[in-house]
């Protein structure tokens, strides 16, 4: 065999070797998507139906495929409110604190997922974090939900109201 023919070979053999590692690399991870729900609605309903979203949505993008912030605002605090809170608080029509509720979201949070409090609904409410919301640290509470939204979207969250 020539020298020509022998480097020929050669060379096709890099390639085909060089095109098989490549394609056994692993793929090129998709972007992490950033996600803000924004929930204020009263309905124990419309807010296990937000959860539900939220799960489903972790569960489409895999592992570390999506960092999601929950906002919390006006009626929307309902959801963390314990039931036995209720009958002290002015103006909240619904405490949806329940066993089940707060499972879904201790399993969330689990998962990564923040769950924001607006300070202006708590304050609006008479809302005492420590005694009547389930597990909301005094970092989950922002000042303003409304500003918190705000915030997450220009910072490249995408805003999702369920």
């Amino acid at each position: 065999m020539s020298e020509p023919a022998r480097r020929h070979r050669l060379t096709l053999l890099l390639l085909a070797l060089a095109l098989l590692a490549a394609g056994s690399a692993p793929a090129a991870r998709e972007p992490v998507q950033h996600v803000v729900y924004h929930i204020n609605a009263a309905s124990a309903e419309r807010q296990m139906y937000a959860l539900r979203n939220i799960r489903n949505h972790l569960a489409a993008a895999g592992p570390g495929g999506v960092e999601i912030r929950v906002v919390l605002q006006g009626r929307g605090i309902g959801m963390l409110v314990l039931p036995e809170a209720l009958p002290h608080l002015r103006g909240l029509s619904s405490a949806n604190g329940s066993p089940q509720m707060l499972a879904m979201v201790d399993g969330l949070r689990d998962q990564g997922v923040r769950f924001l409090v607006c300070g202006n609904s708590l304050r609006r409410y008479g809302v005492d974090p420590e005694e009547d919301l389930h597990n909301v640290e005094p970092f989950d509470i922002v000042p303003s939900g409304v500003i918190a939204l705000a915030e997450l979207q220009q910072r490249g969250y995408a805003y999702i109201k369920p």
